[in-house]
């Protein structure tokens, strides 16, 4: 008779993971983990091996957008854990779903200095809503469950789970089993909250919206649409909410949130009543906006973080759909917000005057237009962080929630290209296109290998100006100079060959027919690379002298009268 292999606590780990519907777990293996390694050999989940940890935690960041189910990523001990940090803590910050799991050393050396032995637990505790270290094999499946929990709750974040290596080897018993996943669907809010708020639409002289990104996290678009219509509201997003409502609706404003003062700031400065859907302080801070005292409506599956320049009159909390169906039911409004359909008039105006622009270095204001117009309303775009993410921010409009993902809750450059691999395994079917400065794009390159080995075909397209541009441009606003900014860059297209991809850069800017040549023009080259076998780098040289040209423009808009 063959004696039965009792499982270990690394076994019970995985068995729990697929309990919680996980798919892909991003990461590197390490001596500590190896535990962890052999137990997913049985498992249907796949094991992502990246370059860089960090690259891993980015992964998990945007699957965690992209799903609203937490991304995994792990790591070994020590340097390995630590290279996770920048990543969860920027999915904590930007409300991404996100389990992070490590290898620590055995239990018996916690208490002395051994080799790469950190206290991570502590180390991450400040980082995420949970961090555990499991010191006894009967408590995995509830850390785990817990762990899961509080990162896929109402305010999602991030959670991490330590395991040490002696622990993972150490028996579990037969009635270790793992808990049973549960999703807690959100309360609806009281009524009284939703008359007061009702009432207060009804009678505003100049109401408007800001749609924050939990809109996007509850599945509220449609009815956050629906809402402004009904009301003639105007809707500004931030960056994190872009797609919440059609940038092509006529109450549309689009993006809120870029350093300078916009056409958004000078609107929510008129308003009287400022209803904010879904939005979170740290996405865009209300002591930027909340300028002349206006009345706030705070909606949203959580209760308001109070501080001086936001303390809502009214809160509406629970769940975000039900709430805007049950307010426009009792509100009523019949005036169109006149100025404010004057304002988007003339944003829509600058938009489109660069679309036939064909200078070069290419404009950052056309670069967008031209991949508005090759991308789908359904496809995605990841933006670093930099002076690209302004642009971005400013000039690509989305149709569709989830459509482009910017980091702005902690704002980590180096964010793109991994989640570009992310959001083309998630989304094999949709174009994916990373848009990075050369800056961010060189924090994680290396991840190009991995793209590259597992097939996924998305695009980077490098705003090329060889310095920190947003740097040199905050300085040249603030002191006229810049210093330390400026750097030299590799030939992408040779690095993109190197790493089995494929490598194009622009030298003009006019919308000519593609050529076989890897010299030409952005809209066919953007065309050309989206229908190749592998990813696709494109080195676009950018003109950011647009960046002081803008702050010269939006402070001129800022004077006129209203």
């Amino acid at each position: 008779m063959v004696e039965k292999k009792q499982r270990n606590t690394a076994e019970l780990l995985v068995e729990c993971l697929e309990e919680e519907g996980v798919h892909y777990i991003f990461g590197i293996p390490g001596e500590e983990n190896l535990a962890i390694m052999e137990a997913l050999k049985q498992s249907k989940i796949e094991f992502i091996t990246v370059r860089h940890e960090q690259g891993a935690a980015f992964m998990a960041d945007v699957y965690g957008r992209l799903t609203g189910h937490a991304g995994v990523c792990m790591a070994t001990l020590g340097p390995g854990a630590t290279n996770l940090i920048t990543g969860v803590a920027d999915a904590d910050c930007d409300g991404a779903p996100l389990v992070a799991i490590s290898g620590q050393v055995g239990t018996d050396k916690m208490h002395i200095t051994a080799h790469q032995y950190l206290d991570l637990r502590a180390m991450f505790e400040p980082i995420t809503r949970r961090a555990y270290t499991i010191v006894r094999p009967d408590t995995m499946a509830e850390i785990t469950r817990l762990a899961f929990k509080y990162a896929e709750r109402e305010k999602p974040g991030a959670t991490f789970i330590d395991l040490p290596v002696n622990i993972s080897h150490m028996p579990v018993g037969d009635d270790e089993k793992p808990l049973r996943h549960k999703t807690i669907r959100c309360e609806t809010a009281l009524e009284d909250q939703i008359e007061a708020a009702a009432a207060m639409i009804s009678y505003a002289k100049n109401p408007i919206i800001l749609a924050g990104s939990s809109v996007i996290r509850s599945h509220a678009s449609k009815q956050l649409t629906a809402f402004a219509k009904k009301l003639k509201l105007p809707v500004v997003n931030t960056m994190m909410a872009k797609g919440a409502i059609p940038y092509d609706d006529p109450y549309s404003m689009w993006t809120v949130g870029i350093p300078m003062d916009d056409y958004q700031t000078k609107m929510l400065e008129k308003a009287s009543l400022v209803i904010t859907i879904g939005y979170d302080i740290i996405e865009y801070a209300p002591a930027k906006w909340h300028l002349n005292n206006a009345d706030i409506i705070h909606i949203d599956s959580m209760p308001a973080d109070i501080n001086k320049n936001y303390q809502p009159q009214v809160e509406v909390v629970g769940s975000i759909p039900n709430s805007l169906e049950r307010i426009m039911e009792k509100a009523a409004r019949l005036q169109e917000p006149k100025y404010y359909l004057e304002m988007r008039k003339k944003m829509v105006a600058e938009h489109e005057s660069y679309a036939n622009d064909m200078s070069f270095p290419v404009k950052p204001q056309k670069a967008l237009i031209d991949c508005r117009s090759v991308m789908g309303p359904d496809d995605i775009v990841i933006s670093d962080v930099g002076a690209n993410k302004v642009w971005v921010a400013r000039h690509y409009n989305c149709y569709k929630p989830n459509t482009c993902i910017i980091s702005n809750g902690f704002a980590t450059m180096g964010i793109a290209v991994p989640g570009a691999i992310s959001a083309k395994l998630i989304h094999p079917d949709r174009k994916v296109l990373a848009i990075t400065g050369d800056a961010g794009f060189l924090m994680n390159c290396q991840e190009m290998e991995t793209a590259h080995r597992l097939g996924t075909n998305f695009v980077t397209l490098i705003f090329n100006d060889c310095s920190y541009g947003l740097i040199k441009w905050k300085q040249m606003d603030q002191y006229g100079k810049s210093c330390c900014v400026d750097f030299t860059n590799p030939d992408f297209v040779k690095f993109a060959e190197s790493m089995g991809a494929i490598g194009y850069r622009i030298t003009k800017a006019e919308e000519l027919v593609p050529t076989l040549e890897k010299t030409e023009a952005l809209l066919p080259t953007l065309e050309k690379a989206f229908k190749q076998d592998k990813p696709v780098i494109i080195d676009c040289p950018i003109d950011y002298a647009e960046n002081m040209k803008l702050v010269a423009h939006l402070e001129n808009i800022m004077k006129e009268e209203n």
